[in-house]
């Protein structure tokens, strides 16, 4: 049974960082393309970064210099340090992972706040 646990949403303040992590189990994590997505309130769930078994990754253009995911296939933990964040990046951030196979999985989400 796969299973993605995000960790380290929480408030931040506009300009602020804030780092999310995310433990995968239960797949063969070496060769899953790992991402994160998130979900505004009132907006369709959007990709914001994935990066593949070999470290090749990829941004939306919105978080594009701003967030860096990374991952450690030894500890099959994937990571997405948030810096200069701003209100619209506010939402439920999920930990993705995508088999070779093509299938989905999904963490229970991680909310995250940029607040005033």
């Amino acid at each position: 049974q796969v299973r993605l646990v995000e960790r380290g949403g929480g408030l931040v303040q506009p300009g602020g960082s804030l780092r999310l992590s995310c433990s995968a189990s239960g797949i063969r994590f070496v060769t899953a393309t790992m991402g994160w997505y998130r979900q505004a309130p009132g907006k369709s769930r959007e990709l914001v970064a994935t990066i593949t078994g070999i470290g090749k990754t990829n941004y939306r253009n919105s978080v594009r210099h701003r967030f860096t995911i990374s991952r450690d296939n030894a500890k099959e933990m994937v990571y997405l340090q948030m810096n200069t964040v701003n209100p619209e990046d506010t939402a439920i951030y999920y930990c993705n992972a995508e088999s070779p196979q093509n299938k989905y999985y999904w963490g229970q989400g991680t909310q995250v706040t940029v607040y005033q």
